[in-house]
């Protein structure tokens, strides 16, 4: 009986492996993307440009929502908003019935990941909850707050900008 040749081991670069481990890796951010920006689920929502010149570290901030109504986010922080401090957020509402309130903390220039509050009702047309931005992963780091309505004829919203120094 003739003995088979055992295969010769190969010792060479795996790129064949490699090249599968790249593209797993490519599939698994994209993936992440996906779902990163389902779940931010904003597509739907009609924005309004908010007043300008509003500092929320020192002041509530307020957009009209068209004729429909206003909003006015309040953060109250002593003295400013701190990374990874969790402070307390109201929103008030005037004008429009709103079912729900949230807000989302995300940043300007760079993906930070999905911050998202939800409100209680504490009286119609108020709502209080807790935030907490995210870590700063620069010096001065710009973030968006942004406050999205669920009312019966759908989800309106606008935006607060403001910058996080790392302390």
């Amino acid at each position: 009986m003739k003995k088979l040749p055992t295969p010769a081991s190969f010792t060479g670069f795996p790129a064949l492996k490699v090249l599968i481990l790249v593209t797993c890796l490519a599939l698994a951010a994209c993936a992440w993307y996906v779902f990163a920006n389902w779940l931010r689920d904003d597509g739907d929502v009609m924005w309004f440009t908010p007043t300008q010149g509003c500092d929320l570290h020192a002041q509530p901030c307020s957009a009209m929502l068209g004729d429909k109504g206003r909003i006015t986010l309040t953060v109250s922080a002593d003295g400013r908003i701190d990374a990874l401090e969790i402070v307390p957020l109201e929103v008030m509402v005037e004008g429009i019935d709103a079912d729900q309130v949230s807000v989302d903390f995300i940043g300007r220039d760079m993906e930070m990941g999905l911050h998202r509050f939800s409100l209680t009702a504490a009286a119609p047309g108020l709502f209080h909850g807790q935030g907490q931005v995210g870590i700063c992963t620069q010096a001065v780091m710009p973030w968006r707050a942004r406050v999205i309505l669920e009312t019966p004829e759908g989800k309106l919203g606008s935006w607060f900008d403001f910058d996080v120094i790392r302390s």
